[in-house]
């Protein structure tokens, strides 16, 4: 079925939910979060094979629980028909659908990328065509065919969600340009291409998560979340951090309990320098190790680790573009940076920062209100997480912010949005405006 066929059925299955009400939208993301939850473990097994990227274990926990939590959170919201009103101000708001669109999905996620995506379309009765990494096609291909046999099991017609089941790059061009509405989610080249589609484009930037320890934070609960920020699913997930930037004054113990939690950890000029060229030769990402283990990594730098080993950490003496190991890593591999006084710590956050990540997100562990807004007053990114692992800057039920798999970045990182992409974001709104009494009372120039 060529793009144009796929658009037209696209554009007839939504004319057939039309007059849905907001319990039979809501039943469909059940269904397409309940196949998912169900059938977790065969597609995370499937994605690995397929990819050779990621950990099963930890892709299980992902889609498992990305569909637990963008169900949760989209369920209950209106989207449907009148979705707000605000008697004071006389205003009715609307929700009608953007229409079809397009859905660039990367080799890193090919499952909770199309499941994210199509719930956030199909909660305001829009339909979505994928257009799957070529890596990854048969695990997104087999994603999207359990959603459509689940909306099918409801009644509602399976083209509200397709996908292209031999991608090219030709065939993603074509789609982000027949589409209504683009979701790219990949590198800053296929994110340049959707905003060139002459479509509203929604886009993503690099993660490179920077995480400052404060003086008053306990270490070994620091070291535990870091080392869960940092080996999930190998690394290889935009919101993983990057970094752990501490206070000098306290190194041996940080040492000490990353190593408690497993963590292979170096100040060895030798090891770092052979760790440094294995991912970066010649200062480009290697890409025969992304989303290797970190026994895997170790081995290929001639350092001998556990096959256990969740993460390796390595001190750096520098932040910023002198530094290769200082950028995006999709790999378990942790930079150590050390600061004398917390300034210094939130400089080398944002010298890394501006080399690459600029507009994803940061964290921080601390007590301390003042350098918690610090942080968020002095650096560009769009989310800062508090005592958290680093990865649930994507959303989660123990933070304010919304589920999702595709993570804003603002100007920054070159995208439209500087918050979680969400269903508000794929739904056009009609504002209903009653005449009220004139809130201006006099001039506003006195």
């Amino acid at each position: 079925m060529s793009i144009e066929e796929k658009v037209a059925a696209a554009r007839k299955a939504m004319e057939e939910i039309e007059g849905y009400s907001q319990e039979q939208v809501d039943k469909m993301l059940y269904v397409m979060s309940k196949t998912i939850f169900d059938h977790a473990e065969e597609l995370a097994k499937e994605a690995v094979d397929e990819t050779g990227l990621g950990n099963v274990s930890h892709k299980i926990g992902k889609n498992q629980n990305m569909a637990t939590n963008i169900f949760a959170d989209l369920k209950g919201q209106k989207s449907v028909g009148v979705i707000h009103r605000n008697e004071a101000e006389g205003l009715i708001e609307i929700a009608h659908p953007v229409g079809v669109i397009g859905s660039v999905t990367p080799t890193t996620n090919p499952t909770i990328t199309p499941l994210g995506n199509g719930l956030m379309a199909l909660k305001g009765k829009n339909a979505m065509i994928v257009s799957p990494h070529p890596r990854a096609k048969k695990t997104t291909t087999h994603t999207i065919e359990m959603m459509r046999n689940a909306l099918a099991s409801v009644g509602a017609p399976k083209d509200l969600l397709q996908v292209i089941e031999e991608p090219t790059l030709d065939l993603s061009q074509k789609l982000m340009s027949h589409s209504d509405v683009v979701i790219a989610t990949g590198g800053p080249g296929l994110v340049k291409a959707a905003y060139s589609s002459g479509k509203p484009a929604y886009g993503v930037g690099p993660g490179n998560v920077q995480v400052i320890l404060d003086d008053d934070f306990d270490v070994d609960v620091a070291a535990e979340l870091t080392v869960i920020g940092r080996s999930f699913d190998n690394g290889i997930v935009c919101a993983c951090q990057q970094s752990l930037i501490y206070p000098k004054s306290k190194e041996a113990l940080v040492f000490e309990s990353l190593r408690k939690q497993g963590a292979f950890v170096s100040d060895n000029e030798k090891e770092v320098t052979a760790i440094r060229e294995t991912i970066f030769p010649e200062g480009v990402t290697n890409p025969e190790l992304i989303g290797l283990s970190a026994a895997q990594i170790a081995s290929a730098a001639g350092i001998e680790v556990p096959d256990e080993t969740p993460i390796l950490a390595v001190k750096v003496e520098t932040s910023g573009k002198d530094e290769f190991l200082c950028k995006e890593k999709m790999s378990p591999v942790l930079v150590l940076i050390s600061y004398q006084e917390f300034d210094e710590g939130v400089k080398h956050a944002r010298n890394n920062l501006l080399v690459e990540g600029a507009g994803h997100s940061a964290g921080i562990f601390s007590m301390n209100d003042a350098h918690i807004l610090a942080v968020g007053e002095k650096l560009s990114v769009s989310r800062v997480v508090v005592n958290q692992p680093s990865i649930d800057a994507g959303g989660s039920p123990e933070n304010g912010l919304n589920p999702t798999v595709s993570l804003g970045c603002g100007s920054w990182g070159n995208n439209i949005i500087s918050e979680n992409l969400t269903f508000k974001h794929l739904i056009n709104i009609s504002r209903i405006a009653y005449k009220t009494e004139s809130t201006l009372k006099g001039s506003p120039w006195d």
